[in-house]
C-alpha cells in the first residue's frame, strides 16, 4: 500500500501517546513541550510514525520526537522512516531554513539519517531540560 506524508492533527496525539506508552524504555514527553509543527506518514488510515519540528528564528529547523507504532512491522516500515525525514529536509527547504539538527541515542535511526546524508558528531552529547515556569 502506498505511503502517505502529511501533517500531524492534534487528535494525532492520542495515538502518539499510546505508542510512547507502549515503548519501554521511553517517556512520553508533555504536551506543551511538543512543537505544534509536525509531520506523520501512513499506510491508508493507519499512522506508521512521526516527528516534531522546532522552528527557530534562524536557519536551523531541529527534527525531534521520533515516534513509531510499536506494532507496525510491514517490509515498508523503514521506508516510511525515510519518507519522514526526507518530507520534513523537503518542507524546511521550501520554507528557506538550511540546516536541520536531530539528536538521538537511537542506532538505526543515527544510521538511517547517515545514509540519507547527515552528519554525526562523534562526541556524544547529553540533553539538557530544566522546567523554568
Amino acid at each position: 500500500m502506498e505511503l502517505n506524508l502529511r501533517r500531524l492533527k492534534i487528535e494525532d496525539l492520542k495515538i502518539i501517546n499510546t505508542w510512547w506508552d507502549a515503548w519501554p524504555e521511553w517517556e512520553r514527553p508533555p504536551k506543551d513541550f511538543l512543537p505544534e509543527t509536525a509531520l506523520v506518514v501512513e499506510s491508508g488510515d493507519q499512522m506508521i510514525t512521526a516527528a516534531f519540528i522546532y522552528l527557530t528564528n534562524s536557519k536551523v529547523a531541529l527534527l525531534e520526537w521520533f515516534i513509531s507504532d510499536p506494532s507496525y512491522r510491514k517490509p515498508n516500515r523503514q521506508f516510511a522512516i525515510e519518507l519522514l525525514i526526507t518530507g520534513a529536509e523537503e518542507m524546511l527547504k521550501n520554507m528557506d531554513y538550511k540546516y536541520l539538527f536531530s539528536i538521538t541515542s537511537h542506532e538505526k535511526l543515527i544510521k538511517t539519517q547517515q545514509a540519507l546524508g547527515w552528519s554525526k558528531d562523534e562526541k556524544p552529547s547529553h540533553e539538557l531540560v530544566k522546567i523554568i515556569n
